[in-house]
């Protein structure tokens, strides 16, 4: 071999790469790339957390009740006095109290003191300088909430407070020694060796104050080290601190749950912590690597419950006996969320109670001591196979070894994490394998004769298959763009003519015309080219298909042109219309592959909300689409799909025979009366199981329960539409909603339950009894102020016939109180059937 064929010799190109990968171990890209693989083994793996662990959670709930944050901390001490009751193991704390909380009202209390000790008021009105005295301590007790926290945990004695240190190697001694209450944290049973790492330095400390740190049963750090690419995998059970060496908070908590002190924690400095017989393995630097559990069937890996539910008594407090208890914020804009491998927006708090559990239930990674060797064989074997065996092998026999290496060393990775918790980090080898492979075949594909199949690759040929695999995949500008590389002759034509078709199913008639153009530049006389042309043309200059009421009626009849391709919604054909609402249009439709029939309901929210509300509106249709989608109950609408495409929303549900109860609610229309109470019977039925699963129709009335009298089916529609606009306004500031059939905590803002839909149907067999509304007003005013203040006018001043019963449950249904409607749907149900029994035998 002569010298420059050596230099152009594949063993020496996959050396050059050997080498650089080599020397990019540490960097940033490929250490991201570890920790993700990292995540991936974490997710993969399944390990049930402690369940002694509970989270009480200052989420949107308790800050919407309690005001913001940060509370006065006498809230903090109702909450530990509850704790107290419950009998709860350890209490940790998150929320830092490096500052004394002051009331504005307490120093004025305290400057009046001090005025008043200079005056003679002692001496000469000494009764009312007692009184005054008196009265003056009360205020300073009332006041103090730093005072009131510390009295409380001095009655639980059994809270752990938050250390933060600033990490840095100290350049001197610290300005003040730390306090004896910070001091008695430190650890003392911490064993070195000549050569074993030290922990992460820390330079500067801020203390909890004294008042709270003195009463406090132990103190930790909060520290978070993240690693390169930001994410928390690691916990720092010890920070060296000078010459002192600090626990985490988590290390103490398991500690004190334990029923160990400071001094029972065992250091040994580079290899890791023992704590009762309890051995925990971590990195020199005595970082664990936490094992972060997974949520499991939609339930978090911990139970978190809110601050607010806690202290109001809806949580008993014998809930948390004998519990680690974590407090801490969840709620939005409050602390900073921490990107763990279990997700991107992980609590500080949650991050804690992973990595308690580790500590307690062993479930911590382990990086064995073997681990290093075993990384640099895997390197080196991986560099061989490059240098060595992969230029001598065909391209198919190298790229069958090459993926039996690279499936290797992933199921080495996954099953050591999954199975021995073991973490190696496989993921050099791996990239090197992948990035040499494809670096050494696309050497000889520009080399030897591959180069020649580069340059067909853009071949008329391989442009024609290209655009019909983009075509197939819907992908129909990508396909007209390959096409048009292809030199038009008869044979595209017929290929190009169905694309012109698919651009008009999606509604895209100018792209339609585009493409129809284009095939008349080759033979304008094609098939029926010409009218393709014309109609596509008047078609792209009108809109169509899911306009709102306000646009123009004819959409109907551009959907019957002759000629044209049935328009499409996702994969469904449009038929005809059906009928327009308040936010879009109704249409018959009918899924091609299994040909179902169904009605599909858009909504164009572009035209309707404004662009900072849109976002919100469209993540709220899908969520309340999947929610609705999952209730199967005869007397509901079944739906089937929900998508978006352009700027319009669909969803695609059940198509009923029949119609609304709208006809059915005027005075000389109405249906016999055990008909209507088997129908309302049959709703709340349907309600109740709706309530059961946690949906909340929220807009009940007539115009949305179906009833077809033939065959005396009920079904009731719109489930979840209503929560997708709620508290929205359109473009032209119209309210969404029907203020009539509104319940009065509906009208006032507050928090809706099952209850308000009860009140609802109350209201609709009101109407459909007498064929009047229970509450009405000349003005929208008037009509919510009825609701919410006023009885109901009475039905048989209406309709003096009526049976009593019928009578007795609209009162009941309508009661302005939620606790006196009907406890559920069922209840509501078994008493109209009662009362129906009763019809008949009169």
């Amino acid at each position: 071999m002569n010298k420059t064929s050596f230099w152009k010799a594949d063993g020496f190109f996959a050396a050059v790469l050997v080498v650089i990968f080599f020397f990019a171990a540490n960097t940033d890209l490929i250490q991201s790339l570890e920790r993700k693989a990292y995540d991936w083994g974490v997710r993969a793996s399944s390990r049930q957390p402690s369940d002694r662990i509970a989270i009480i959670a200052i989420d949107d709930q308790s800050i919407a009740n309690l005001g913001r944050w940060p509370w006065p901390r006498e809230i903090q001490a109702k909450l530990l006095d509850i704790l107290a009751e419950g009998h709860a193991k350890v209490v940790g704390q998150t929320a830092l109290f490096f500052e004394p909380q002051v009331d504005a009202g307490l120093d004025y209390i305290l400057n009046i003191a001090a005025v008043l000790e200079q005056t003679d008021l002692a001496q000469s009105h000494p009764e009312q300088w007692q009184e005054l005295q008196g009265l003056m301590q009360e205020a300073l007790l009332h006041l103090d909430n730093d005072q009131k926290m510390a009295d409380s945990m001095g009655k639980i004695n059994n809270v752990l407070l938050g250390l933060f240190f600033e990490l840095g190697e100290p350049q001197g001694n610290p300005d003040t020694a730390v306090p004896d209450y910070v001091l008695k944290n430190a650890l003392t049973n911490v064993q070195s060796r000549a050569d074993a790492a030290a922990p992460i330095p820390a330079r500067n400390a801020l203390v909890p104050i004294p008042m709270l740190g003195q009463q406090a049963v132990a103190l930790g750090h909060l520290n978070a080290t993240p690693d390169v690419d930001g994410g928390v995998r690691t916990e720092p059970l010890v920070i060296a601190y000078y010459d002192q060496y600090y626990p985490s908070l988590s290390l103490m908590l398991a500690a004190k749950s334990l029923n160990l002190e400071a001094k029972d924690i065992q250091v040994t400095l580079g290899e890791g912590v023992r704590l009762g017989n309890l051995q925990i393995a971590t990195d020199p630097a005595l970082r664990m690597n936490t094992y972060f559990y997974a949520d499991r069937a939609g339930k978090p890996s911990f139970q978190v419950d809110s601050f607010y539910d806690v202290i109001t008594g809806k949580i008993p407090a014998e809930k948390y006996r004998d519990k680690i208890v974590l407090i801490g914020a969840t709620a939005a804009g409050v602390g900073s969320a921490q990107v763990t491998p279990v997700s991107a927006v992980t609590p500080p708090v949650v991050t804690l109670a992973h990595s308690v559990s580790s500590i307690l239930k062993q479930d911590f990674f382990v990086v064995p001591a073997w681990g290093v060797w075993a990384e640099l064989g895997a390197f080196l074997l991986i560099a061989l196979y490059l240098i060595l065996l992969l230029p001598r092998l065909g391209a198919g026999l190298g790229a069958a070894i090459t993926a039996v290496l690279f499936v290797a060393l992933l199921s080495a990775h996954f099953v050591l994490m999954t199975t021995q918790a073991m973490w190696l980090q496989l993921m050099l080898p791996t990239a090197l394998l992948l990035v040499g492979h494809l670096m050494l075949t696309t050497k000889r594909f520009l080399l030897t004769e591959k180069g020649k199949e580069l340059s067909d690759a853009n071949s008329a040929e391989s442009n024609r298959m290209l655009g019909l695999a983009f075509q197939g995949q819907g992908q129909l500008d990508m396909a007209f763009d390959k096409f048009r590389k292809v030199p038009l002759d008869d044979s595209l034509m017929d290929v190009l003519y169905n694309l012109g078709l698919d651009f008009e199913r999606k509604r895209q008639f100018n792209k339609a015309e585009s493409v129809f153009k284009y095939m008349a530049g080759h033979n304008p006389k094609f098939r029926d080219l010409e009218t393709r042309m014309a109609q596509t043309k008047a078609m792209s200059e009108t809109i169509i298909l899911g306009g709102s009421s306000g646009h123009s009626n004819d959409s109907t009849m551009k959907l019957d042109r002759d000629g044209l391709s049935k328009p499409m919604l996702g994969r469904y054909e449009i038929e005809k219309e059906l009928g327009k609402g308040a936010m879009g249009v109704v249409y018959l439709g009918k899924d091609p592959k299994i040909s179902r029939i169904v009605a599909i309901k858009t909504m164009a929210l572009s035209q309707e909300f404004e662009a900072d509300e849109l976002e919100d509106v469209k993540a709220r249709f899908f969520r309340e689409a999947e929610t609705a989608g999952r209730l199967n109950h005869p007397n509901i609408v079944t739906m089937y799909d929900a998508g978006e495409e352009h700027d319009l929303a669909y969803i695609a549900m059940e198509f009923l025979k029949g119609k609304d109860l709208v006809p059915y609610t005027k005075a000389d229309n109405l249906l016999p009366l055990p008909r209507v109470l088997s129908i309302i019977a049959r709703v709340a039925d349907a309600l109740g199981y709706a309530h059961g699963l946690h949906v909340v129709h929220r807009d009940i009335k007539p115009a949305n329960i179906m009833y077809d009298p033939e065959t005396d089916t009920v079904k009731v529609t719109d489930f979840g539409i209503a929560r997708i606009t709620d508290s929205s306004k359109t473009k032209t500031g119209m309210v969404l909603g029907t203020p009539s059939y509104m319940s009065p905590e509906q009208l006032s803002g507050a928090k809706i339950e099952g209850h308000s839909d009860l009140f609802s149907l109350g209201v609709s067999l009101y109407q459909l009894a007498c064929g009047k509304l229970p509450f009405e007003g000349d003005s929208m005013a008037q009509l919510m102020f009825r609701i919410a203040n006023e009885p109901p006018a009475d039905i048989l001043g209406i309709k003096p016939d009526l049976p009593p019963c019928v009578a007795a449950i609209i009162q009941q249904a309508l009661a302005k109180k939620v606790e006196e409607r009907f406890a559920n749907g069922a209840a509501m149900a078994e008493a109209i059937r009662q009362c129906a029994t009763t019809l008949n035998r009169i």
